[in-house]
């Protein structure tokens, strides 16, 4: 996997004014590891790493806009408050817009990546092949021991139960062939971890 310090400059310039919109549901570990899968899916997809970066790094800063103790109810399984969840892709909208023109990204560069932010979680459907990557590696987070062990916290699950659900959502959640077998290898790894049957 490439790291987030080996990427570009702007991407790192990127980053770093979107961390402040980050210090909420774990979301700058989320958003490195998601970063991390997006640098192997365009490696074996193609895709442009000048969009997919860019809206991978800030594709969940909305969610800063929205009180903690409500964020728990517009995601994960049979809580999910979709208008809450819209808010957090339409602020999201707002301030990927401003960091990317305060760091004079180009300006169809910034239309395509608030167009994959605004609708990373609604709209299941890939607008285009970067869209795909993002929405692919947002979830693949999911898959990786970061994404179990907060998992299992947040809905109440043992690790048997929060594995079981994510091998079932392999066949659903993922738009890529390279992420499906991505998500399939890292689920491997978490079953095969000897507190697997807790």
């Amino acid at each position: 996997m490439v790291e987030l310090a080996l990427m570009d400059e702007t991407f790192l310039r990127i980053f770093g004014l979107a961390r402040s919109y980050l210090d909420t549901r774990e979301n700058e570990e989320h958003t490195r590891l998601a970063c991390e899968f997006a640098s192997r899916l365009l490696h074996e997809e193609g895709g442009d790493p000048n969009v997919v970066l860019p809206a991978t790094i800030l594709h969940d800063v909305g969610w800063k806009r929205i009180p903690e103790e409500l964020q728990i109810t517009a995601f994960g399984p049979g809580r999910r408050d979709k208008a809450l969840n819209r808010v957090h892709e339409q602020e999201g909208v707002r301030i990927a817009a401003d960091i990317l023109t305060t760091v004079m990204y180009p300006a169809h560069l910034i239309e395509e990546i608030v167009e994959i932010v605004s609708g990373h979680d609604s709209m299941p459907k890939a607008l285009s092949l970067n869209d795909a990557i993002v929405k692919d590696s947002d979830k693949l987070w999911r898959y990786t021991e970061h994404g179990v062990s907060l998992g299992m916290q947040r809905f109440a699950m043992t690790r048997a139960r929060y594995l079981k659900r994510l091998r079932t959502k392999l066949r659903v959640w993922f738009l890529t062939g390279a992420a499906k077998r991505i998500a399939k290898a890292e689920l491997q790894l978490r079953e095969q971890a000897p507190e697997s049957g807790k």
